[in-house]
C-alpha cells in the first residue's frame, strides 16, 4: 500500500478520487495521463483494496474504497507538506 503511495501517478490518481468518483476518462483528462495509463494503474489499486468501482451501464467509475483510504492520504499528504516546512526553516 505505501509502495503504491510511494508513485507520483498513483498519488494524484488516489487524490483526484478523494474529491469524487470518477470514470478512466475524466480522471484521465484531470491527471494529465493517457486513458490506457490509468487503466493500467487500475487493477493494483483495485487489489490492494484503495479504489472500488462501481458500473453505471457502460461507464464504470471509481472512488476511494473506503474513509481509512482516505484519512491515510490525508495524513500522508499533510506529512509531506510538514517535512517541506520544516526543511525550508
Amino acid at each position: 500500500t505505501f509502495k503504491s503511495l510511494g508513485d507520483p501517478t498513483r498519488l494524484r490518481m488516489l487524490t483526484a478520487r478523494a474529491e469524487a468518483e470518477l470514470c478512466v476518462c475524466d480522471l484521465a483528462t484531470l491527471v494529465g495521463i493517457s486513458e490506457s495509463a490509468g487503466c493500467l494503474q487500475r487493477p493494483l489499486l483495485r487489489t490492494l483494496r484503495l479504489v472500488r468501482s462501481r458500473r453505471d451501464g457502460r461507464m464504470v467509475h471509481y472512488r476511494l474504497d473506503d474513509d481509512h483510504i482516505v484519512g491515510l492520504l490525508a495524513q500522508g499528504l499533510d506529512h509531506v507538506s510538514e517535512a517541506g516546512t520544516r526543511r525550508e526553516r
